[in-house]
């Protein structure tokens, strides 16, 4: 896990993509449903304190976390369905929880000593916790956010991974010398092989399709490359100088491996178990995550205190992002937009010469998980039946009101069922519709 063997602990890639989020419908003004765009954000952790939060469509920092338990982020991991984000505390014991909808911090559990590495089931319902000094895993039930078990696995636990199926865990030993990596039942909890890997093994990651191992070897400067049904080492791909992070493109062909001292990202043919290339990104780069679609790489740099983007088709470097002190981990992931709730007034309805006015239509719009305002939004009107009568914008306190001329053919009688007050939804914030009154002026 050390990022520098006399400041020992001063690292994740997640998987990317949600279905579902791609899927999702939300309610458009004329009642029609839209695809939802899909906010696509970066976690970084920074080892010198807080969790940088990074827009991937504009590279730009959009908000910093901060946890009161947790001052020493190190590890990331984002649950399959990017609503949960996990940030280990490698100083503080603890596990950050993020709700990645709201970006708030939700929780901190307490773990092992030294926690490092971190991953989420495929369920979503375990995160699995390396604890560099205790030399075991916690294991967090996401529901309760309490660690439920611990797994003896051996010293010096690091990077971890899990098969896309999540039955096997496999955790690497950074332990100076030959080192190994433990496979771990994650129906048993137990500890069911060693696979020797290289030199001081200290991140790990699995192939797409489940097939292979991937392991950066910190002090052998290769990665091997392991069978995942015989736990053999099949082949070993030469880096840079003491590689420390791994992620692999969601097609399983290339593996990007961050070079912490020779200031570099190795790109790697998996299948060809051969090197691509080198790009030179920031000064002492550890961590490296893949955007859902593969097309670019972020890379943490621990020594500049700036994430690297890199465009994985041409192998640039395209942007340099400036974040917090000591970046380590890193995770992209889809994110989906935040619940909300839509609570609307009570109108009133005035006679006018060949038709109605309705006045004061209100409706105030919040996140469900905060109860913070959603601010700047539009919220459509209309009657109950569908005919349009205005749309306003939702000010500081999340209120959005107007009033509306309408014909004769309304009706009254149609008016008096009241209105509809709805916010069609878009990347930030989910749809809402409510319904409110209007009485006889």
């Amino acid at each position: 896990m050390p990022v520098n063997r006399r400041r020992v602990f001063r690292r994740t890639a997640a998987l990317g993509g949600a279905a579902a989020l791609g899927a999702a419908l939300l309610l458009a003004p004329a009642g029609s449903a839209v695809a939802a765009p899909v906010r696509v954000l970066g976690y970084v952790a920074n080892n010198g304190g807080g969790v940088s939060v990074l827009d991937t469509a504009t590279d730009s920092v959009t908000s910093a976390l901060s946890d009161s338990q947790g001052g020493s982020p190190y590890g990331v991991g984002v649950a399959f369905d990017g609503a949960r984000g996990y940030v280990t505390n490698v100083r503080d014991n603890t596990l950050t929880v993020i709700d990645t909808p709201t970006n708030t911090v939700d929780a901190a559990v307490p773990v092992g000593d030294g926690p490092a590495g971190v991953v989420v089931s495929p369920s979503g319902g375990h995160v699995y916790v390396s604890n560099y000094r205790a030399g075991t895993v916690s294991v967090v039930d996401a529901a309760t956010s309490t660690t439920t078990e611990t797994i003896p696995v051996g010293p010096n636990a690091d990077g971890v991974a899990l098969t896309p199926d999540g039955s096997r865990l496999y955790v690497a030993h950074d332990v100076v010398g030959p080192g190994t990596v433990s496979v771990v039942d994650t129906a048993t909890n137990t500890e069911v092989a060693e696979i020797p890997t290289g030199n001081t093994p200290t991140a790990v990651a699995v192939t797409p399709d489940g097939a292979k191992l991937l392991v950066v070897n910190k002090f052998s400067n290769n990665v091997a490359v392991v069978s995942v049904a015989t736990n053999a080492v099949i082949g070993t791909i030469p880096v840079g100088f003491i590689p420390h992070g791994v992620a692999v493109s969601p097609d399983g062909g290339r593996a990007f491996v961050t070079n912490s001292e020779g200031h570099t990202l190795s790109v790697l043919d998996v299948p060809g178990l051969a090197p691509v290339a080198a790009i030179p990104v920031g000064n002492r780069p550890i961590g490296v995550a893949l955007t859902p679609d593969g097309g670019r790489a972020y890379v943490t740099n621990f020594g500049s205190n700036t994430v690297s983007v890199v465009d994985t088709a041409t192998l640039a470097v395209v942007n340099t992002v400036a974040v917090g002190t000591n970046p380590v981990g890193v995770a992209i992931h889809a994110v989906p937009p935040a619940p909300t709730k839509l609570v609307a007034g009570r109108a009133t309805l005035q006679p006018r010469l060949l038709g109605f006015t309705v006045r004061g239509m209100s409706a105030t719009l919040t996140e469900s998980h905060t109860g913070r305002p959603v601010v700047g939004v539009a919220v459509a009107f209309r009657t109950v039946k569908g005919h349009p009568l205005c749309t306003a914008v939702t000010n500081s306190a999340g209120r959005a009101s107007c009033s509306a001329d309408v014909p004769l053919l309304v009706g009254v009688a149609t008016l008096l069922q009241g209105f509809t007050a709805a916010h069609p939804g878009d990347g930030a914030h989910g749809a809402s519709r409510a319904h409110g009154w209007i009485g006889l002026l």
